[in-house]
């Protein structure tokens, strides 16, 4: 017997799919190109700082995107995907380097600093990025940490459009 949570479940999920598919299969001059602000965050298992370079150690092998109001878009990127996107397009991260606030772990208390972050490179599971401090202070290691990144403009790609229309399942992968 299907339960009316089942029938919902597949129309959340089939629904921005054929929303997808039907942007994919729009001509260009049917589809302008919307943009919208993205955030990032990316968490690790630990940080290790050292003339002027921060390492995350162990980072989440996904990072977490999402948008303000009007789209609230919320998904993920491979972070694989996340370093080699920061050259990309005429407003990237590497003509203008993002703020970026990093909180963490030290000795079992929250502390944060603000930075300026350049030239992201991805070794393993440990991600590491030339900084600029801001405010605060970075230790020489500390535990778990979440780095949130300032927003840049992107556009909307149809599996976004398909996140715009969702209200329920508002997730989006870029791999």
């Amino acid at each position: 017997m299907t339960t009316r949570r089942e029938i919902l479940s597949a129309a959340a999920l089939l629904g921005p799919l054929s929303l997808a598919v039907k942007a994919a299969q729009a001509t260009e001059g049917q589809v302008s190109a919307k943009m919208a602000d993205f955030l990032f965050v990316q968490n690790a298992r630990g940080i290790a700082y050292a003339d002027g370079k921060l390492t995350l150690k162990g980072v989440n092998p996904a990072t977490v995107m999402f948008s303000d109001r009007p789209d609230r878009i919320a998904g993920h990127m491979a972070t694989t995907r996340f370093v080699p996107f920061w050259g990309e397009g005429k407003d990237s991260f590497l003509k203008d380097p993002p703020n970026a606030t990093l909180s963490f772990l030290e000795n079992k208390e929250l502390a944060d600093a603000v930075v300026v972050l350049r030239e992201p490179v991805l070794s393993g599971e440990d991600l590491s990025y030339r900084v600029e401090i801001l405010e605060g202070k970075l230790p020489a290691s500390a535990g778990a940490a979440s780095l949130f990144i300032d927003i840049i403009g992107m556009p909307l790609t149809p599996v976004s459009f398909a996140g715009v229309r969702r209200r329920a399942w508002r997730r989006a992968v870029i791999r």
